[in-house]
């Protein structure tokens, strides 16, 4: 116990991949070991998902953290000096105790998940092990998730250049992590050279992805189509496309406006177009396809595609357990996107991902729009053995910094990294 002993929890104002602010907490050992993470910030955000402490003001547009983070020298500090590092479930209890609100919104979500997440280094440096191997346990033998990467990014990430947010490729034949990664670089350098060609590259977006200048959203998906195979890969077979619609974004009362296309359509005026894509497009999974105010279009949307992909919730589950166990019994989705700072701590999110094994949902560990060098998501999907990872596109640092991690972790285990079998993604 003793070396286990927090002795000391101290926070600092660093930058994200956005420039803005953000929290970054380091746990100190009575037993010299250590463990730092990073809070990463959302875009787009679901009504009820933890939010982040900002100052407010004038400096830096009012992002600044400079209360977060003297809330995580003085109060989280005194409470969780003395714990043993090892209890997670104790120390987030008390996290969520001493903030005392639905939504993190004392201390701020900021403030506790880069704490909790720090927590959880620190442990497994006690330990002597990587992250990983500390959440997985024993001699469980990992299993690499299978990478969800953008393309293009839109919505809230390329203000709203095209209204979805994300057209993301999932290389669903691929053998290995390795070469899922492989693939991927193929498809976005080829739909770099198209967009090039057409005269419609306008740099990226906030995750990475190609900021585009397309006339439709439908666009996108034919451009990313024709950049698979020109990749020399076959669509629906090496390499599926996966959107996040993120609904909630451009919908309100039942009615979803398009700007792109200059058309207000109603909830099942949405289904019908997105089932008409999954007709005619390679398309293996769809997040948040219609608003979080809208669950009865959500089940009906469920329900009409069934089996044959994805339905994600994003904004519509916000990483929270009772949620997930909602939209089991309603049929509301099939697949639940695990974002630890939407719940604030990673007990939490645990809670959230096994209440979504339970009910037989898909897993999906994501990361957020604005990242840092932090690689703790991939520890978590490889840990909490969640059979995909969602990290954004194939460019930046603060995203090739995670997908490098798990090449390395790959590497470390047995080279190229096999991913789960294919039984476990029943649209695979």
């Amino acid at each position: 116990m003793a070396k286990t002993s927090i002795e000391k929890v101290h926070g600092r104002r660093v930058w994200d991949s956005r420039g803005r602010p953000t929290v970054e907490v380091e746990v100190t050992l009575a037993g010299g070991a250590s463990g730092i993470a990073i809070a990463p910030a959302g875009a787009s955000r679901g009504s009820g998902e933890a939010v982040d402490l900002r100052d407010g003001g004038k400096p830096y547009g009012g992002w600044d953290v400079a209360g977060a983070v003297r809330g995580v020298d003085l109060e989280i500090h005194e409470v969780l000096k003395g714990q043993d590092v090892r209890d997670q479930k104790r120390i987030d209890k008390f996290l969520i105790e001493l903030d005392g609100t639905k939504n993190k919104g004392r201390l701020g979500g900021n403030a506790t998940v880069a704490t909790s997440m720090a927590v959880a280094h620190a442990a497994a440096a006690a330990e002597g092990v990587p992250l990983w191997r500390y959440l997985l346990g024993g001699d469980a033998t990992p299993v690499m998730p299978l990478p969800e990467i953008q393309i293009f990014g839109g919505g809230a990430h390329a203000s709203n250049r095209v209204d979805l947010q994300d057209f993301m490729v999932t290389a669903i034949g691929a053998d290995s992590f390795r070469q899922s990664l492989d693939w991927t670089a193929e498809v976005y350098r080829h739909a770099g050279l198209i967009m090039a060609d057409a005269g419609k590259l306008a740099g990226v977006a906030d995750e990475g992805g190609f900021w585009p200048d397309f006339d439709s959203n439908e666009e996108a998906i034919e451009t990313l189509t024709r950049a698979i195979e020109a990749a020399g890969l076959k669509p629906g077979v090496d390499v599926a496309i996966s959107l996040d619609i993120a609904a909630s974004e451009f919908g309100k009362d039942g009615k979803y406006t398009l700007a792109r296309d200059g058309r207000t359509l109603t909830s099942d005026e949405m289904c019908a177009m997105l089932v008409d894509w999954v007709e005619r497009y390679p398309i293996c999974a769809i997040e948040d396809p219609l608003g979080e105010d809208d669950p009865e279009g959500m089940i009906r949307f469920t329900w009409a595609v069934r089996d044959r992909l994805q339905v994600v919730g994003d904004d519509f589950l916000v990483t929270n357990a009772e949620r997930v166990q909602a939209a089991a019994k309603d049929g509301a989705c099939n697949a639940l996107l695990v974002k630890p700072n939407q719940a604030g701590t990673l007990t939490e999110a645990k809670a959230a991902a096994d209440a979504a094994t339970k009910a037989g949902f898909g897993r999906i560990v994501s990361a957020r729009s604005g990242e840092t060098e932090d690689v703790t998501i991939v520890h978590l999907a490889i840990g909490w053995q969640a059979p995909q990872l969602k990290v954004g596109s194939f460019a930046r640092s603060e995203r090739m910094a995670k997908w490098n991690e798990g090449l390395r972790i790959a590497d470390r285990l047995s080279g190229d990294g096999p991913l789960p079998p294919r039984d476990a993604f029943p649209w695979r």
